[in-house]
């Protein structure tokens, strides 16, 4: 079964990331732990100034979680490791000591909300509307929340949490989740290759201590991570939201 991939290529001292998977580019757990540690490698080496990130296609930007695997989850330390791998990939955005820039080409949820408010600078397009969806399948956006919180605050977040709504593009430009909204792909695109090129002749030092500074205050979102953690991973089990992701699925089958 093929369960997506994760791939990153060196030009012009820009690292280019990309992940996806069959379904709306949602995350399994093998798919984010390559593309934690894609993250951590690439921000690691010396000739990187900046990391772009995104995802396949031209729909959905990721729909957070695969409800696959968390169907197939039946113990608490298999969920664990999980939803860990969702920390693991937004402390590894937020740590690996390069800018990292994601591009949103289309609807996000859960998950993928926290992938765009790990972002330093986020390009989207008109279409990208985004919602925390956990809720829905009866566990709430604990892992994610500091990051989200962080751009939004924690009224917005607590909002986005409770109703489970689309936030539209604008709405998330004035929340700065995101810095640039194009009315499509092909313009975001362009805008993405023009603002990379010049980042690539800024000074690597200069960028870094961006960087840095930019995220000072936030050192305290590793140790909140294991009881986050633990907050969906136990909630996941239950029968309740098993069903939920079941009657989830089989309403997108119908669409």
């Amino acid at each position: 079964m093929n369960n997506g991939f994760v791939n990153s290529e060196l030009k012009n001292n820009i690292s280019t990331i990309t992940f996806g998977t069959p379904k709306s580019n949602s995350l399994p757990g093998e798919i984010l732990e390559k593309l934690a540690q894609t993250i951590l490698d690439e921000g690691s080496k010396k000739e990187v100034k900046a990391i772009l990130l995104k995802s396949e296609g031209d729909k959905s930007f990721c729909a957070g979680a695969s409800f696959d695997e968390l169907l197939e989850i039946e113990e608490l330390e298999k969920s664990k490791i999980f939803f860990g791998g969702f920390a693991k990939v937004l402390n590894a955005m937020r740590s690996c000591g390069k800018l990292v820039i994601v591009r949103v080409q289309g609807k996000t949820t859960g998950g993928g909300v926290g992938i765009a408010c790990a972002a330093d600078y986020c390009f989207a397009t008109e279409n990208a509307s985004l919602a925390l969806t956990e809720i829905n399948l009866g566990i709430g956006p604990f892992v994610i929340g500091p990051f989200v919180e962080r751009k939004v605050g924690k009224s917005a977040y607590s909002a986005m949490s409770i109703d489970a709504d689309f936030r539209s593009a604008d709405w998330c430009e004035k929340h700065d989740v995101y810095h640039s909204v194009s009315e499509n792909i092909e313009i975001m695109d362009v805008e993405i290759n023009a603002f990379m090129e010049k980042l690539s002749t800024r000074s690597s030092d200069a960028l870094a201590l961006i960087k840095k500074v930019s995220w000072e205050g936030t050192e305290h979102f590793e140790n909140l991570m294991p009881e986050r953690i633990h907050m969906s991973a136990s909630l996941i089990l239950e029968d309740s939201a098993k069903k939920n992701i079941e009657k989830i699925k089989e309403r997108l089958r119908t669409k």
